[in-house]
């Protein structure tokens, strides 16, 4: 059992502009559109970020565990702005590095899924006429094992979610853990693993144990506060109904217990403490941009 203080921050990725329509699935526009903005080309924007935990064990040693590396900067211009990241630089990097860590400090990843814009991240930026490096040397990368097998066998629908270049590179990495429980001996009894199925088979969300109140890693199961409302999916969705399912499941638990939402990839809200509003909907009350510091 390893017990711990910990300091919870933020961490910004490279950002991304997509298709509204395709984040809000069968939603029209005339309702999304009052919860996000929109350019001339019908995109919203949308954030990848990361959740930086700093730990003191018990006995005295500290370790930085990392949930998730963004999109990161690793495409090639053209396909760049095909899937609309804004930023040329890997700003990750530059997220760590104004907090006094380089991406070799990292202990622990956690990767909920492999779809590119989640693990993108872990290659260095692009630059023409070379091959990206693997970064985060030092870490161990926890991957559910469900998630893990669907990325080498994808279905025709999600196969350009998963880039062969990571994929590739992290078969070969020896520093992978494949997860098939709800508990990871490496990280401890303060870490839990939530398993989502309707965005990707196998998605594996972090739950963190905190005085307060669990913090859940939502990843693409609640990509932003929109999407709390349980009926809200995305296109990119593999099984709508079935996420929607989960989603009720996982936020009638966290209500109960004070839980707390993280989310990847809304532009403007990086936490939220769940809670119901008068007609029983599932809201946020308390919103926060960024964590400068949360600690246990």
């Amino acid at each position: 059992m390893i017990k711990s203080i910990k300091k919870l921050t933020s961490l910004n990725g490279n950002s991304q502009k997509l298709d509204g329509g395709a984040m809000f699935g069968n939603a029209p526009k005339g309702m999304w559109q009052k919860w996000v903005e929109v350019d001339q080309f019908n995109r919203i924007d949308l954030a990848c970020r990361c959740l930086l935990i700093q730990e003191t064990l018990t006995n005295g040693n500290t370790r930085n565990i990392l949930l998730e590396v963004g999109i990161g900067a690793f495409f090639e211009p053209k396909m760049k702005e095909r899937f609309g990241i804004v930023e040329s630089n890997h700003v990750l990097l530059v997220s760590l590095e104004k907090i006094g860590l380089t991406h070799q400090d990292i202990d622990i990843l956690v990767l909920s899924h492999l779809h590119f814009d989640h693990i993108g991240g872990l290659l260095s930026e692009w630059q023409e006429g070379e091959e990206p490096e693997l970064l985060f040397p030092n870490a161990k990368i926890l991957v559910g094992k469900k998630a893990w097998d669907r990325a080498y066998a994808p279905h025709s629908r999600d196969k350009a979610s998963f880039i062969p270049v990571i994929l590739d590179k992290l078969k070969e990495n020896s520093n992978v853990i494949i997860v098939d429980s709800s508990h990871s001996e490496l990280l401890g009894s303060d870490y839990s693993f939530h398993f989502s199925d309707g965005h990707t088979p196998g998605m594996m969300l972090t739950e963190v144990t905190m005085p307060n109140g669990p913090i859940v890693f939502c990843a693409d199961l609640i990509p932003g506060e929109p999407w709390v409302h349980v009926p809200i999916t995305m296109g990119y969705d593999r099984f709508p109904e079935l996420l929607i399912e989960e989603k009720q499941e996982l936020l009638a638990d966290l209500l109960k217990r004070k839980g707390r939402l993280f989310f990847t990839h809304d532009a403007k809200v990086a936490i939220g403490t769940l809670d119901k509003n008068e007609r029983g909907k599932f809201v946020l009350k308390v919103t926060k941009e960024e964590i400068v510091s949360i600690s246990s």
